[in-house]
């Protein structure tokens, strides 16, 4: 008997590459929550008509990646030119290609082996649920979370929030894991703005110089763009 698939329930969540290793055989749809910054960066980027190839590594690895698809290599450094900032990606031009590593969202989005998987943020969370109900009637919600230094995972608040923000309208019983992240999301909704920057990805983030980018993934339902995967890039679905 499967233990941690939460089969008996229609709306599942569960954390990180191991929840999606999990939930992901047995769901109809796969929906990826990032919120700081990766998938808040995807819903950027492709509802301006770019197509976004998630890579898990930095460095020499990813530029090789980069050569072989004929596409942009998201800078390394958050600061300069296109990057893993939502922000910077504003102006990125229709029609780019950007191949955009992060440790956390865009690895779990490598490793997604699933027909139908959907990158999911505040500012999309209805919409992706909506299409996400269009495939089927089961979901895998996986908040990414992020990365200790040892390279543990470390449940990140703002993935609960926009992981519940999503299940709050997807159709079905929900697991308790996926009632637990609706009740995080209507706990501060009222204010996610407060929220994502007093969370401490949030609070580095500000640190680093970054605070338009907590702002950006603080908007709920901004846009009716929906990142689906196709083949090894998300592209817009709407």
């Amino acid at each position: 008997m499967a233990i941690f698939d939460q089969a008996e329930f229609q709306v599942r969540c569960e954390w990180g590459l191991r929840g999606l290793n999990e939930l992901a055989p047995v769901c109809e749809a796969v929906i990826l929550i990032d919120l700081l910054s990766f998938t808040t960066a995807v819903d950027i980027a492709t509802a301006r008509g770019v197509r976004v190839f998630p890579y898990p590594f930095k460095g020499p690895a990813a530029q090789e990646y980069a050569a072989s698809l004929d596409a942009l290599l998201a800078s390394a450094d958050r600061a300069v030119g296109f990057s893993l900032s939502p922000a910077s990606l504003r102006n990125l031009p229709a029609g780019s290609r950007l191949v955009l590593p992060s440790p956390n969202g865009a690895a779990l989005a490598f490793h997604a082996d699933h027909s139908a998987v959907f990158a999911a943020c505040l500012r999309n969370a209805t919409s992706v649920a909506w299409a996400a109900a269009r495939t089927g009637s089961t979901f895998a919600v996986v908040p990414a979370g992020e990365t200790w230094p040892a390279g543990e995972l470390r449940p990140a608040v703002e993935d609960l929030i926009g992981a519940g923000a999503v299940i709050a309208s997807l159709p079905g019983t929900r697991s308790p894991e996926a009632a637990l992240a609706v009740a995080c999301f209507e706990n501060f909704r009222g204010d996610l703005g407060t929220a994502l920057r007093k969370s401490s990805s949030g609070k580095e983030l500000i640190h680093r110089g970054f605070a338009s980018d907590v702002d950006l993934a603080a908007e709920l339902d901004v846009c009716a763009n929906v990142p689906r995967l196709v083949g090894r890039a998300f592209a817009s679905a709407v």
